[in-house]
Parts: structure tokens; sequence; C-alpha cells
């Protein structure tokens, strides 16, 4: 089975070992994805919904590279730092998959990379 992977050119990616994205046979797999700027701060500073819609686009491109669709997600994952933030994120998935309705999990963490970054995201995608 042949591995795609679908690089962001990022800072993180050739340091940590990973990549943007892994398309695997009729899956592929977005990894944690923020809206942080080339010095890994948040370029939407403060506001939690333009991270979401941001970080969503980001995963929406990543896909579109590895020849899925917003369509083709089954799983997403969404990681906030405060609980108060959860309306403005949901909203944003809910914009982007009315009709996909994937399986997705919300959870709260104590923080991300750096302290600007309110949101991270996560996705899923399968052909069939």
């Amino acid at each position: 089975m042949s591995r795609r992977h679908v690089t962001s050119g990022g800072p993180w990616e050739a340091s940590a070992g990973y990549s943007r994205a892994i398309a695997v046979g009729d899956g592929c797999f977005v990894s944690g994805t923020t809206d942080a700027g080339p010095d890994g701060t948040s370029l939407h500073p403060g506001d939690a919904g333009g991270q979401a819609r941001a970080a969503f686009a980001i995963v929406e491109g990543a896909l579109g590279e590895a020849g899925f669709t917003l369509d083709d997600v089954v799983r997403t994952r969404m990681y906030v730092v405060d609980p108060a933030d959860i309306p403005a994120v949901t909203a944003v998935h809910g914009e982007l998959f009315t009709h996909v309705r994937p399986a997705a999990t919300l959870v709260v963490v104590a923080r991300l990379m750096t302290p600007s970054l309110l949101v991270e995201v996560e996705a899923e995608a399968r052909r069939g």
C-alpha cells in the first residue's frame, strides 16, 4: 500500500519527524493543525473561532493535496485551551460539516505549543 506524505513546510515537521498529512490507501490522516504563523504564534490571537476556521482551512488544503475533500472526513478532533471557546469552535465545525457529520471529539487541554494558540484540530478522511 502506498504512502503519500503532504507537507506544509512548517518549522516543526522536519525536526519532529511528522507530516501535515499522510494518505494511505483509502484513508488520509491530518496531523494536529493550528493557525500558527512562521514564528509559531497565532495569526488570530484571542479569536478561537478565527483560529478554528484557519486551522480547518489548512486541513482542507492538506486533504485536497492528498486527493480528498471535507466530504470525505469521518472523524475530527478539536482541542481548546479555554472551555469558554467551545461554542465558537463548534460553530465553525458545524458550518463546515453540517452535511458530513463526522464522528467528533472536543477536549479541553491545559496548553498548546505557544500561549497564543487556543485551538488545534485533527481530521481523518476515507474514500468509499
